[in-house]
This record gives structure tokens, sequence and C-alpha cells, in this order.
């Protein structure tokens, strides 16, 4: 009997079958296309998803060689996935990483609503969460929103498709409907920032004692799985991952490197004040009164890709391995690795953020810009775990850029702290796998199921230089406050050669 566990990401579809005691029976991949319209805008084909998951399931369920008995889902996170009253799309879901509604976060801003929003979601605003997609389709296209009846995640959509129903796991509602404390939708929330028309938008909730539906018999037709087995809906993708690497307990932290760096604590505190800008997400994680305080960035591996162009290498594996061979410091390199058009989001909110390398000279090498460039980005590793206001003993990491054991050994380095790898080629799915086991019954809990089923591939210990990168963190910091004072200025300059605005409110 196989459990097949679906991990719908942004750009790549993944379904696992697992036997019942977690060893990867199968796995099928599925990149989908993400479209950009206008500059800054980020979609994808809703139907191209769903068939996309359908295609993975059945080539897994293929593979396995054994009958499914289940399956459970995550998927991306944020964004913004509208259907009609029949569950069909009215357009193409707008991701995450969208950046059009960035002139209605910077009103909300300075109407002064950003400390009465955090402190009732523990999530700070930015342009990819659903509220402000919605605020800005209002404005420019209300006939989408007339066309809508509900506001769905990701993971919500391709329930919707498993299921026939509507909903939404708590987890991705948390960014930005819930009273955190309360973990249900918060009018307080929708009322002070005008948008209580939303909240005929919300779907019905599912969190931790009611993540079970049926298989509907349309869906098992497609699938070519029995109509009626168990769908799970799992926590969303970066809550799963944190489950899958065994992140589940309080003082435990794990980092995704992906297209997003996202850092992850485990506390008890739902919006610590030691939070700086007061930014990152707080998500529910296991029993009331836990919390997952996560750090997604808008930059992450995509930054190695463009360092790998740069340099004329092979891809982001020949970028670590280049650094790997520079000195720590890379001979006063410093990169500011903040490249997405929309700027930054964690540890801290500014939409004009820009990437910088400082330090240039005729001595600079590839090898330098490369270390300068995996430095950087394990800055910010080091930056969100500071701003979690925890401190954990061990750094659990994941995600593509977890191949690089160059990288790893700097990670441990910059943070100071043991690097664990997880063994499973899919954490996400694995932590969703861990999600059905708990909500099927076969295990007490989150807890439980990741002592069982999550594995560890190796340790990577901070070595001689650890203590000189404090310094060089120091140095990071004090650079990027510098460079803050610029990024206004660089907007406007691209502002101008662009002929117009860079934001539409």
């Amino acid at each position: 009997m196989a459990i097949i566990s679906v991990d719908a990401g942004t750009s790549m579809i993944k379904a696992v079958a697992y036997h019942r005691d977690g060893t990867e029976l199968a796995v099928a991949r599925r990149q989908t296309t993400v479209l950009h319209p206008e500059p800054g805008w980020a979609e994808q084909d809703m139907h191209e998803v769903w068939a996309a998951v359908a295609e993975t399931v059945r080539a897994a369920a293929q593979r396995a060689g054994q009958q499914v008995e289940a399956l459970t889902i995550t998927g991306q996170g944020d964004g913004c996935w509208l259907v009609d009253e029949d569950l069909q799309p009215t357009g193409n879901a707008i991701l995450w990483n969208d950046a059009r509604a960035a002139g209605i976060v910077d009103r909300w801003a300075a109407a002064g609503y950003e400390p009465a929003s955090f402190a009732i979601s523990g999530t700070r605003t930015f342009a990819g969460l659903p509220h402000a997609i919605m605020a800005w389709l209002r404005e420019h296209d209300p006939a989408r929103l007339e066309r809508s009846r509900t506001s769905l995640s990701c993971n919500g959509w391709v329930y919707a498709c498993l299921t026939g129903t509507a909903a939404m796991d708590e987890s991705d509602a948390a960014a930005p409907f819930l009273d955190i404390r309360l973990r249900a939708y918060s009018q307080p929330q929708l009322d002070q920032l005008g948008i209580a028309w939303m909240g005929a938008f919300l779907p019905p909730l599912i969190s931790d004692g009611s993540r079970v539906g049926q298989l509907s018999p349309e869906a098992a037709q497609a699938l070519g799985l029995a109509a009626g087995i168990p769908v799970v809906m799992a926590p969303y993708d970066i809550v799963a991952t944190a489950i899958g690497a065994g992140t589940v307990t309080a003082g435990s932290a794990c980092t995704i490197l992906g297209t997003t760096l996202c850092t992850q604590s485990v506390t008890p505190v739902h919006a610590p004040d030691g939070d700086g800008d007061g930014a990152g997400a707080t998500i529910p994680i296991g029993p009331p009164g836990q919390y997952l305080r996560a750090f997604p960035t808008l930059a992450g591996t995509e930054v190695l890709a463009w360092a790998a162009g740069l340099l004329g290498l092979d891809g982001p594996a020949a970028v670590c391995a280049l650094a790997a061979g520079a000195p720590a410091g890379a001979g006063g390199l410093v990169c500011l690795p903040y490249l997405s058009p929309a700027g930054e989001r964690a540890p801290f909110l500014d939409q004009q953020a820009r990437g910088m390398l400082l330090g240039l000279s005729f001595d600079s090498t590839p090898a330098h810009v490369a270390r300068a460039v995996v430095e950087g980005l394990s800055f910010v590793i080091r930056d969100c775990l500071e701003a979690s206001g925890t401190a954990p003993s061990e750094l659990r990491i994941c995600g593509g850029g977890a191949n690089s054991a160059a990288w790893a050994q700097i990670l441990a380095d910059v943070t100071g702290v043991p690097i664990i790898r997880s063994a499973d080629s899919e954490v996400g799915a694995k932590g969703a796998f861990i999600a059905a086991m708990a909500a099927l019954g076969a295990v007490p809990d989150l807890e439980a199921g990741a002592k069982l089923y999550s594995r560890e591939r190796d340790v990577f210990s901070p070595g001689p230089s650890s203590a000189a990168y404090s310094e060089h963190f120091s140095a990071f910091l004090a650079l990027r406050s510098t460079a803050r004072g610029a990024w206004p200025q660089l907007e406007q300059l691209r502002g101008a050669h662009s002929g117009g605005a860079v934001h539409a409110a």
C-alpha cells in the first residue's frame, strides 16, 4: 500500500509515493511555467498546475507498483488563486512573488496600519499576499473579482480539484487573515484595512483536526485511483518542509535553500518584539500556542543562477564549487543579494531593495565574486535566524541548494551552528506525508511523526573561520544600512528609464 504526497511548488510539481513506513517508493516531477505578462508580475495557469499534479500522481502511482491508499498535498504559499462558484479559475493565479500590489502596501504603510496588522497576524504585509492582490484587482480589474467567489491558495486549488471542496489550511490563512493567537479569521484585521468585503471570499478553515477529505469520482478518474480514498490537506510548503526536516519543537530551526531562502524557527511566541522591522511570517504549527516564525526571502538560489550566468559557469552548483576555492571574506567583496524585482520581505520589508557588489577592484577574481555571493546569501540566513528571536543549537537545511557541500560548510561557518542536511529527496513531500500520518491516526502527532520518519544525511560543523565571520556579518549589516539610503534614488532612475512610476497605486 502506498501514500502519494504532492508538493506543488512554484516552478516544479512533485509527486512522491511512500510506503507506510516512510520509505520512498517513486518520484515523479513536472516543470510548470511562471508567466510574466508585465514587468514585476508573476502568474500561473491554474489548469496547467492541476494537469501537472494529475500527471505526476499517475506516474508516481505507476512507478510505485502498489495500490494507493491515500493522497496528501502541500503547495506554494501566499498569492491569490481565485475561483468562481463552480470552483473554476476566473483567470491566472497571481503568485507570491508578484509585485503589482506594491502601491497598495505602500498606502497601507503610510496610513500607519502595519503595526496593528502585525500584532494580529504576526506577519508583515507585502505585495504577494492575497489581501493586497485582491485590493489591487478591485481597483484595476474589478470584473475579475465580480466573476470570482472564493480566494484559494495553491494548496486549496489542488484540494478543490481532488475533492470538489473549497477550503484553506490555517497555515495559508495565517498571512494575512488570521488572528494568530486564536487561529481564526480576524474581522478586525479586515476592518482596519478597509477591506471588510474580502471576508466573503474566504473559504472554511482546515486545521489539524479536519485535514481529511475524500477523492471525488471525477478526480479519481483523472488520476486512475479509487474514488473515496482519503485526501489530506497538509500545511503549505514551507511548513510542510519544516515538518519533513524535523523542525517541529520549540528551539529547532531549518532553512530551505530554494527559490526562496526560508529560515524557520519554532517558538511559543506569536509576534516577537525583537523583530526590528516586524518582518517575516508567523504560522501555526502543531499544538495550540506553538508557532513557526518564518522568514521567506524573495531571492534565493536564483541569485546563484544569476551569478552563474554572469561568471560563465554551468549553474548554481558550479558557483558554490568556485566559491569554495576562495578565502573566507571573499577578498573584501560583499554581496547584498537582493535581486528580486519586488525588493525584499525578510527579515526586513523594503520593496526598493536591490542587489549590490561592494568592494570590487582589479584584484577581484571570479572566485572572489562567487564567494561573496554565497556568503551574502548565508549572511541573509544568519540575519533571519537572529530576527526570529531564537538561538537554535543546530540548523537543518534542505532544498536544491543543500546539495552543495561547499555551501553547507560556508553556512556552518557563517551561522556558527552545526548544519544538518536532510536525507530525503523531497522534504516538503515528506512533511506532507508526516502530516497525513498524523491526520490518519498512524502517529499521535507531528513530533512523533518527525522522529519516526524524517532522516538525516550528514552534519557540517563550524570551522576555524567561524569566529571571523561575526565581524564580516556586522560589516554586511552596516553596508546594507548604508545602501538602503541609495535604494530610493535607484528606484527613481529605474522609473525614469521605464518612462513611468515603478509602482502602480
